[in-house]
């Protein structure tokens, strides 16, 4: 019986001294990521990671417990932004932002109290595809004994955590998406335009190919106005000679604002031209240039059941925000004139 007893402890040891080398021998070290591609641009993407205040709405643990309780720094975004959180599921720790490099990367350092104490370091990666913005989720650390025993029956922290990141990519691109598609129309009522001096072209387009021919246009105007020295003087705008597409195709004309009457020699197919001081009413379109029918129709709706009567100038359309400059186009804003009688 001893004898039998003696082997037993005997095996029992062996057992756990060789679990403990073959746990010894773990990597040190663990580094995974996991990707996707967002249809929108790198900047509002980069944004909205950025800002700690905004990982409630994609973050999958948040998800899995959203009670928890959250508390975020006086500082939330940028270098030295942080937050930390506490919950029955997600266990207590906090995260803070160590590095930015604007629109590229954001470099992380999140720490784990309880149920286990453990830290890690994690990076976002942002690049510019043909498809869309590449983001990139990177979590890398150490690992000590303690946690190469643990991930040696659980599975490796990549095994226990991919999930979570791909969800995580998962519900920003959602969000991001859902962001981007907001609108809303404003019926500001009866205005005065002031009018002025504009270099303009004047061609035709489909409700296909609308807004590939405006990007020409105003890239011929820009061109015309470089070679000449001609400083804009304000918002670009459309107008709107004929807007029936299903008839005779939409007639338009891409203007720039200038200061004075500009004088245009040659066979140039850019002009200069002069809108008087109108009385127009005024509608608000705040979103994406895809939503300006649904603002047309809200406009050209209030015509109508108001009995407010056109004058015979052209309506028009003015883009008071550089896409350049603002990132998400539910912040674009666009106003449309259109011109009634005095």
């Amino acid at each position: 019986m001893m004898k039998t007893l003696k082997y037993i402890l005997f095996l029992l040891l062996i057992g756990i001294i060789g679990t403990a080398i073959y746990v010894a021998v773990q990597p040190n070290e663990f580094d995974f990521s996991r990707s996707t591609v967002i249809k929108a641009p790198k900047s509002m993407i980069f944004n909205k990671v950025n800002d700690f205040k905004n990982w409630p709405d994609f973050s999958p643990w948040i998800e899995k417990e959203p009670n928890a309780e959250l508390n975020f720094g006086k500082k939330t975004s940028g270098v030295d932004g942080n937050y930390a959180w506490n919950g029955e599921i997600l266990g207590e720790g906090n995260m803070k932002t160590i590095a930015v490099e604007t629109d590229k990367k954001i470099s992380q350092h999140i720490e784990f109290i309880k149920p286990f104490e453990s830290r890690s370091n994690i990076n976002w990666f942002f690049e510019n595809t043909d498809a869309g913005t590449k983001v990139t989720w990177n979590m890398t650390g150490k690992q000590d004994f303690m946690t190469k025993m643990y991930t040696t029956f659980a599975g490796s922290i990549e095994e226990n955590t991919a999930a979570d990141f791909e969800r995580g990519l998962f519900k920003l691109d959602s969000i991001i998406n859902a962001d981007m598609k907001k609108y809303s129309v404003t019926i500001d009522g009866i205005t005065e335009y002031g009018g002025g001096f504009y270099m303009y072209k004047t061609t035709s387009a489909t409700g296909a190919n609308i807004s590939q021919i405006m990007g020409q246009q105003y890239g011929d105007i820009m061109r015309f106005m470089a070679s000449q020295s001609i400083k804009q003087q304000g918002m670009p705008f459309t107008i709107y000679h004929n807007m029936d597409a299903a008839e005779s195709g939409i007639i338009m004309s891409q203007a720039i604002p200038v200061q004075n009457k500009i004088t245009v020699t040659g066979d140039s197919k850019v002009l200069c031209g002069y809108m008087p001081k109108t009385k127009a009413l005024k509608t608000t379109l705040k979103g994406n240039y895809t939503n300006l029918p649904k603002a047309w129709e809200a406009a050209q709706k209030h015509v109508a059941e108001n009995n407010i009567q056109q004058s015979d100038m052209f309506p028009f359309e003015i883009y008071q925000t550089d896409p350049d400059n603002v990132p998400n186009p539910a912040n674009w804003v666009t106003e449309i004139y259109i011109p009634i009688k005095e």
